[in-house]
């Protein structure tokens, strides 16, 4: 990696699902101010207009395609219409490089989910990614463009706590898919990356927050959080280095390195000694965590009772 060629994104065409808003639109606006073609995929019409005017002001240069396209992308047959439609000012061809950030958390209570809410979660989590992934892939595949598919996961997909039992498991399999298509898409010379950040700052965790269990609150008080920009900067600095496992911060450093297994390291040096802190500090950032639960036992029996939820915690 030391000595590859660093990806230029100048003239090629980027395809960013969740692109309204948030992370998506903050790598839009980069890949725009980089000279790239960006297209914007999202749900909300109006919101993709205003997103379309930013788009359109960080242009540098007048042969820049900027479009935005409403469509639900939680199945092959949407993803694959949307990726027609975009491919279609550019000649049919597919897009270079798939940036795919929609995605969402609701936050609560195992005891409280359905087995509706759960396939909900999996859906949001890692069916909106996959599927987009798949009807890329084949295009690009079919069409013989060598691009980019990039996975935006989440730090909790590298671990987990209370609160997140349907949605941490959508993260977790986004990892998984992006290993199996790193290996199996070097046969067509089309790249991989997954991005894990942390908390974004965006009216999306403002909803998640209203509805999130005060003891995962509690447990992210440290988590210092970043802005969209911040992490669109640090998912395009990734990928343009070619890197699989993009991390944006320190926390995320010290879990891709304790937890890299069989994928491709960063720095060799570097993740030695991330891995280390890990080996020392992850330990007993659990052992607070579990002591934080295990403290919530009580108000949490409350919490149930009042909701009419049958429980037995004495």
């Amino acid at each position: 990696m030391l000595f590859s060629k660093k990806w230029d994104p100048r003239g090629k065409h980027c395809f960013i699902t969740g692109g309204s808003s948030g992370t998506g639109l903050a790598l839009g606006i980069l890949l725009a101010q980089r000279g790239a073609h960006v297209s914007i995929v999202a749900r909300d019409k109006t919101k993709l207009d205003g997103a379309l005017k930013k788009l359109k002001s960080a242009r540098q240069d007048p042969t820049q395609v900027f479009k935005a396209y409403s469509f639900s992308v939680d199945s092959e047959v949407g993803s694959a219409a949307a990726l027609k439609a975009a491919a279609e000012p550019h000649g049919g061809r597919c897009p270079d490089a798939l940036f795919l950030c929609a995605g969402a958390s609701r936050p609560g209570f195992f005891i409280e989910h359905t087995e509706q809410t759960l396939q909900e979660g999996m859906q949001v989590a890692y069916g909106a990614q996959a599927y987009t992934a798949l009807a890329g892939t084949k295009e690009m595949v079919k069409q013989g463009v060598k691009g980019k598919i990039v996975f935006v996961s989440s730090v909790l997909g590298f671990f987990s706590f209370i609160g997140y039992s349907a949605y941490s498991p959508g993260k977790f399999a986004l990892r998984g898919l992006a290993e199996s298509l790193r290996s199996e898409l070097l046969v067509y010379g089309i790249d991989v990356h997954i991005a894990f950040p942390a908390t974004i700052f965006t009216p999306g965790l403002e909803e998640e927050n209203k509805v999130k269990p005060e003891i995962t609150l509690k447990i992210e008080e440290t988590d210092a959080g970043k802005h969209p920009e911040e992490i669109a900067a640090g998912i395009l600095k990734g990928v343009e280095k070619g890197t699989f496992h993009i991390t944006t911060d320190i926390l995320g450093h010290i879990f891709r390195a304790s937890t890299a297994g069989a994928s491709p390291r960063q720095n060799f040096l570097g993740d030695i000694l991330l891995s280390l802190i890990g080996y020392i500090g992850i330990p007993i950032w659990r052992k607070t965590v579990d002591s934080q639960v295990i403290a919530y036992r009580a108000q949490h029996a409350e919490y149930l009772r009042s909701k009419g939820v049958p429980e037995n915690l004495s």
